[in-house]
């Protein structure tokens, strides 16, 4: 009986000379399935060279199926967004860079489609056409997404690639006086004057202000509980939920000269019920963005504050005071609801007592200047 010959183990690739004189190389990919070079090459050994490093690819599990990044970029990114598990305003905040600044340009390619040079010149497009820190995001966003898509093993490596890109240079942001804050209250009347004494000596952000409850309020001590927000989407819904982070949710201290302010608001103007809304309007339902938006900018003008100078700029009014009371960063950080993954920060602590010695402090800074006003005004009164 002839005996059967050894099958000859199969070769990683092979090339052929086509018709037109140039040369074909031919793999066996990972999973099996046969493939072809994506081009084809002057000569045989530039065919053989090629067959070598995509073996070499292949065993260093670098290679990646020149197929899978033929997948819709508009597609991928959309589906990328539902996939975060995102707060309500980093969604829309997302969908709408998405939509106005990326979309346009990348939304009809494929992920392979993307290149380096693709990202550049549609970066120097959008800082034509809008702001820097809008571009900024735009580009974090993006690198976002295609990072995830190299993870996903759909494109070989990040397209995007512009150092320092993704980084926002906002210009230093203005600090209000405590006249001017003092100010600023009494232009807001009565119902809306202790959301700016809070914003600025809390300091307690607009959609913490939104959320809060007469059960967050306390006399003994002066304190004021965050522990949820509820920011107001641009369709005018507002999403209770958490706080900007787990350092949003804190107990703040509040400097001693805002007792009868606090008082006054709860026996006045607070939604009535046990549970009722701290801030509401005249016709007692939750205070709107663009109704609010509307008073500020007629008191920030009758102040004469610059037009730039946002509601939210009052926290710097109250961090400012923090330093200069003796505040450490810390206590800076846990007053603001901020966070730092800087190690040196898991090493200081700030406490309620620390917290209320904070709050006293202030509270000796804003009587001073409100002291020192007065003694000015009797001065020139006398001359």
């Amino acid at each position: 009986m002839t005996a059967r010959k050894p099958q000859r183990r199969r070769e990683f690739g092979t090339v052929r000379r086509l018709p037109s004189g140039r040369w074909q190389a031919r793999y066996w990919a990972p999973d099996g399935s046969r493939r072809t070079a994506p081009e084809t090459f002057e000569t045989k050994t530039d065919a053989q060279t090629w067959l070598t490093l995509t073996q070499a690819d292949i065993e260093r599990k670098h290679w990646i199926d020149p197929d899978a990044g033929a997948a819709n970029f508009e597609v991928y990114a959309l589906k990328w967004v539902d996939e975060r598990g995102l707060s309500a305003t980093t969604d829309e905040l997302y969908r709408r860079l998405l939509r106005l600044h990326i979309l346009p340009t990348f939304g009809p390619m494929d992920l392979d489609e993307i290149t380096p040079p693709g990202v550049r010149t549609w970066r120097a497009e959008r800082l034509q056409a809008t702001g820097a820190t809008t571009v900024a995001k735009s580009y974090r966003l993006l690198k976002a997404i295609m990072e995830t898509a190299a993870d996903d093993e759909l494109i070989r490596r990040n397209p995007c690639r512009i150092k320092g890109a993704g980084t926002e240079r906002a210009k230093e942001r203005p600090t209000a006086t405590v006249e001017q804050v003092d100010a600023l209250a009494e232009a807001m009347g009565p119902r809306w004057r202790l959301m700016v004494y809070f914003g600025a000596y809390g300091p307690m952000r607009p959609e913490e202000q939104a959320a809060l409850r007469r059960p967050n309020v306390t006399l003994e001590p002066l304190a004021v509980k965050i522990s949820e927000a509820a920011p107001e989407l641009t369709t005018g819904r507002r999403v209770e939920g958490d706080t900007k982070s787990a350092a949003g949710e804190r107990t703040i201290y509040l400097p001693g000269f805002l007792y009868m302010e606090v008082k006054r608001h709860l026996d006045w103007f607070a939604e009535k019920g046990t549970d009722g809304l701290l801030f509401v309007g005249e016709k007692g339902a939750p205070f709107r963005r663009s109704t609010f938006g509307r008073k500020w900018r007629r008191a920030r003008a009758k102040v004469g504050l610059p037009d730039d100078f946002r509601f939210y700029d009052l926290r710097h009014t109250g961090h400012t005071l923090s330093t200069q009371s003796g505040a450490t960063l810390k206590d800076t950080m846990v007053r603001a609801g901020q966070s730092s993954e800087k190690a040196a920060l898991i090493y200081q602590h700030s406490d309620d007592e620390r917290q209320q010695e904070v709050a006293e402090g202030i509270d000796a800074k804003v009587r001073a200047a409100r002291t020192g006003k007065t003694t000015r005004q009797r001065a020139v009164r006398e001359a």
